[in-house]
């Protein structure tokens, strides 16, 4: 039979809580946003699963979604009549007004009762929070970490975002490529995104011949 070639269809992600990979590595995690009734914050590198995590415990909630900077337009007190997920909270370190509006929707929803979940990048001391009360608040929230993958972990991670974009590689591809890859969720994802456009402009199936040179170049390289 011969091998199947990209095509020009978009990658629609699963972001049901079936789709998303548990291993040791974010099982402390999972249980966490399964099991989370008020505050929680959720921390991880780049491509970790925030985002999936985010959207299942939305669904758990019947939660609102906001990325933190759209917080300085966005109607707070309209927010926080229900649960609310905020993604990306350091990206406002530098922006006071972002900060006031989180604040004032930090209190707001946890005295309408309702839950709270804040994901970002790396540890919470880390985000770069310049407002005292806000700081201090995040600080106090119980945190779940997302750590690394191992092996067997990427190589799912690999077979799913394959499958979200309807690919089909080889078998020897996601061994060949968990050896020669950097080991984060966000490189996976920006080598099968990289891969699927050179098949589609080189006319060429995802096969190993195909991958060597977008790993020589860097391409499953995490930015």
């Amino acid at each position: 039979m011969p091998e199947q070639l990209g095509l020009q269809l978009p990658s629609v992600p699963a972001l049901g809580r079936a789709d998303f990979l548990v291993a040791p590595s974010n099982a402390v995690a999972v249980a966490m946003i399964e099991s989370s009734a008020e505050k929680l914050v959720l921390t991880g590198p780049d491509g970790a699963g925030k985002t999936h995590l985010a959207h299942v415990w939305a669904a758990q909630h019947k939660a609102r979604i906001i990325a933190a900077r759209d917080l300085r337009s966005a109607d707070v007190p309209g927010l926080a009549e229900g649960a609310v997920a905020v993604e990306d909270v350091p990206t406002i370190a530098s922006e006071p007004q972002a900060q006031n509006a989180l604040f004032h929707l930090h209190n707001m929803v946890l005295a309408e009762g309702h839950p709270l979940l804040l994901t970002g990048r790396g540890p919470v001391r880390d985000w770069g929070i310049t407002l005292p009360d806000l700081a201090s608040r995040i600080a106090a929230a119980p945190a779940a970490t997302l750590e690394l993958p191992d092996d067997t972990l990427l190589a799912a991670v690999l077979a799913k975002l394959f499958s979200d974009r309807q690919l089909m590689p080889k078998a020897d591809l996601i061994p060949y490529l968990i050896l020669r890859m950097d080991r984060s969720f966000a490189a996976a994802r920006d080598l099968v995104e990289s891969l699927d456009a050179a098949s589609l402009a080189q006319k060429r199936p995802i096969s190993r011949t195909l991958a060597g040179p977008l790993l020589d170049k860097g391409q499953g390289s995490a930015r």
